[in-house]
């Protein structure tokens, strides 16, 4: 689920989500800042706490949740002070996704018209690189986390890391890789896996229930366990 801004979340969306075995357990929540004073430069008024308030409040409310993010490294006067708030940010919520970039200067907006683009390029890269560190430490942490953790995942496509492989989707949305019984071919499931095969290699649009085995900060890996249903999956899971 993506949402422009982080006030398009009410409790009563997140309880929804949470209910609904058909919904991706998946929220997109940009930051762009971990700074309130850069946050209200960039027009975006809400706070840092209300943000990390909002952030816990899915995470406890919606276990498993996915958490993506957008950030800009570099923004419009942005200090070393407001810098290092957003890498505070990014390690107190580790994301399972981000997407970070360094700030670059757009006509037609409030900032082209209203402020300098005064932090050099360099101090924005240096401080982008940063943000990747942060982040990829929180990704790595939470993923070991799901070792030996079992999981819905829907297989996409073909994956880019072989042609014999398949893309998919997790019901949280992270990438989930499969391999197959002599580990030739890699089929990724939902959820960001790598799964070594126990059944016949699935399709493209079948639901698998797979078990975390490793991973990166980018992908799990895991062994599939046996095709299902969306339905049976719900079912089994009820019982439990």
């Amino acid at each position: 689920f993506t949402s422009p801004h982080p006030k398009a979340f009410p409790d009563a969306l997140l309880h929804l989500m949470r209910e609904r075995d058909n919904v991706c357990k998946q929220i997109h929540l940009p930051a762009q800042s971990g700074s309130t004073a850069v946050l209200h430069r960039m027009r975006r008024f809400y706070s840092r706490e209300a943000y990390i308030e909002l952030a816990e409040r899915i995470r406890e409310l919606i276990p498993g949740v996915a958490l993506s993010s957008d950030f800009i490294a570099g923004f419009c006067g942005e200090t070393e002070a407001e810098h290092r708030d957003t890498v505070s940010l990014i390690e107190r919520i580790r994301y399972e996704h981000a997407f970070l970039f360094a700030y670059s200067m757009r006509e037609k907006t409030h900032a082209h018209r209203r402020m300098q683009d005064d932090v050099l390029e360099e101090v924005k890269i240096r401080r982008l690189n940063e943000l990747v560190t942060a982040f990829h430490a929180g990704a790595l942490e939470r993923n070991r986390a799901e070792i030996a953790r079992e999981h819905l995942v829907l297989v996409e496509g073909v994956a880019s890391l072989s042609l014999s492989s398949l893309f998919s989707l997790c019901m949280c949305v992270c990438v989930c890789v499969c391999m197959g019984a002599d580990e030739s071919s890699i089929v990724v499931v939902g959820c960001g896996f790598v799964v070594a095969e126990r059944v016949s290699e699935p399709q493209r649009g079948e639901y698998v229930h797979v078990r975390v085995t490793d991973c990166t900060s980018a992908t799990l890996r895991a062994e599939a366990l046996q095709r299902t249903t969306l339905r049976h999956h719900s079912a089994a899971t009820s019982l439990h």
